[in-house]
């Protein structure tokens, strides 16, 4: 059964605000109580938070699909409803938040950073925030916004200072398992180890972690093997440490071979050029490993490499080891500056929303975007006359009416508010009259009841279409 998921794809849905309510009050000796209704309440967020007892994402494989409350609808004598409930879901340190495309959205570390992964709706005015001094008792209310839904993908790329890298068997997990008190499985075959393992390492007054990343094998930076599955577990690592067997039994292969292959494959990952590297010849309690390591040790100090003989079975060579990675990983903790502690940041969005563009896209079709009308769509209750009429007095004050006419539309023309896939299509009326005086009966608006002969000329004409196309009997000349 799998334990350790470090990749997954999350489906997320913040909760939709609540509808507002139109109510009357309606009181003993107050025949005129006015507008009472109450505000919908905001939809939940889904929230994203680094949580340092949680170390992988195996949750969010079994269950990918997560829901976020929505807010309860208001209620008469100006009760509004309930907000929806935040859904906080806890992550690994070292999370990143990628969309589907590939993009980055957040890079989560640090115990308590937060990402919000969908926003909840917006709850919708009930008709006592609506009234105006034109507009007394509005008999109708806006309704919720839908919660923000969508696909993101988690990635867990390990925090650890010292990352173990090698061929499989080369004896990393027998390493890790006698530096630290992790308890890796070890065994005499390839591919033991099938996840990142990780441990806590202390040697004198610093204390780091140590983490075993699966063989790596050529070809490993193109898929093959399980390295190019596991190699971001080492992005974040300060050092590098090859493990070398020396006691292999394969007559192809020899220590400094396996670490040109290991380089190349680093390379080809990329973004790890930079990192110290420190070279571990392990299984020098074996006579030929220690004869292996005396004839190569002077090639690989020549290189650069830092180089250390020890023997994990043996447990030699070790102190030496994990007191020199104890200095290089407390000098690159120098080097970074000082972090302040996490601290939530909220980011409102910009208050001037009023921005919008019209485009021609077809002859008589014109588009309508824009953050703000395209809100006040979603809001609106087409099935109220009085509703669609206000918002066809909100769009003519914010000068819709006279972007469409500076664009060419003309009486009749079809006017799209919204994307292509979820747009409200409606035939343009220029110059239509607003103002509390067009209102009749609460829910009603005359302007909706008036002649509209441009459209009726084009319902005509398509209906003509339709019955010269049924008068070819399905064929048509060429």
């Amino acid at each position: 059964m799998t334990t350790f998921v470090d990749r997954v794809e999350l489906h997320v849905a913040a909760g939709n605000g609540g509808h507002g309510v139109a109510s009357v009050m309606r009181e003993k000796f107050k025949p005129l109580g006015g507008p009472d209704g109450g505000n919908g309440g905001r939809g939940g967020d889904v929230i994203l938070v680094v949580d340092q007892d949680v170390t992988t994402l195996l949750d969010y494989h079994h269950h990918p699909h997560r829901k976020a409350t929505n807010g309860q609808p208001g209620a008469g004598d100006h009760r509004s409803g309930k907000n929806g409930q935040d859904l906080v879901l806890p992550v690994p340190d070292g999370t990143v938040i990628l969309d589907r495309q590939g993009n980055v959205l957040a890079d989560l570390v640090g115990q308590g950073t937060t990402f919000i992964a969908g926003q909840g709706g917006r709850g919708g005015l009930g008709n006592a925030a609506l009234a105006s001094a034109r507009r007394k008792a509005p008999g109708f209310a806006l309704l919720g916004e839908p919660g923000e839904a969508r696909d993101i993908v988690l990635e867990l790329k390990t925090v650890a200072d010292v990352a173990l890298v090698g061929y499989p068997s080369a004896g990393k997990s027998s390493l890790i398992s006698v530096l630290s008190a992790a308890k890796p499985k070890i065994a005499d075959y390839p591919f033991t180890t099938l996840v990142p393992n990780l441990g806590v390492v202390t040697a004198g007054s610093t204390v780091y972690t140590i983490a075993d990343v699966p063989g790596l094998i050529p070809g490993a930076s193109q898929g093959k093997g399980l390295g190019l599955e596991f190699l971001r577990h080492v992005e974040r690592c300060e050092v590098l440490v090859h493990v070398l067997d020396t006691a292999t039994l394969e007559s192809e292969r020899d220590p400094l071979s396996d670490l040109d292959t290991i380089e190349a494959e680093l390379a080809q990952y990329g973004g790890l050029e930079n990192r110290p590297r420190v070279v571990v010849l392990n299984k020098v309690d074996i006579p030929d490993g220690k004869d292996l390591a005396d004839m190569i040790r002077g090639d690989l100090e020549e290189r650069g490499y830092r180089v250390f003989e020890v023997s994990a079975v043996a447990r030699m060579g070790l102190k030496e080891l994990s007191f020199a990675l104890a200095e290089i990983v407390a000098a690159a903790r120098a080097a970074k500056p000082v972090q302040e502690a996490t601290r939530i940041v909220i980011r409102p969005q910009a208050v001037d929303d009023s921005g919008f563009t019209v485009t021609e896209e077809a002859e008589g079709l014109y588009r309508v975007r824009g953050e703000k009308p395209e809100r006040w769509v979603r809001q609106t209750d087409f099935s109220n006359d009085e509703a669609v009429g206000y918002l066809a007095d909100r769009l003519n004050r914010l000068g819709i009416e006279d972007a469409l006419l500076k664009a060419g539309a003309r009486t009749g023309d079809g006017v799209a508010i919204g994307p292509e896939d979820n747009a409200v299509v409606f035939d343009w009326e220029p110059t239509m009259a607003a103002g509390a005086e067009m209102l009749g009966r609460r829910g009603e608006d005359h302007r909706m009841e008036a002649p509209r002969p441009a459209a009726q000329r084009r319902r005509d004409r398509d209906a003509a279409r339709d019955e010269s196309d049924e008068e070819y009997d399905g064929f048509r000349p060429f």
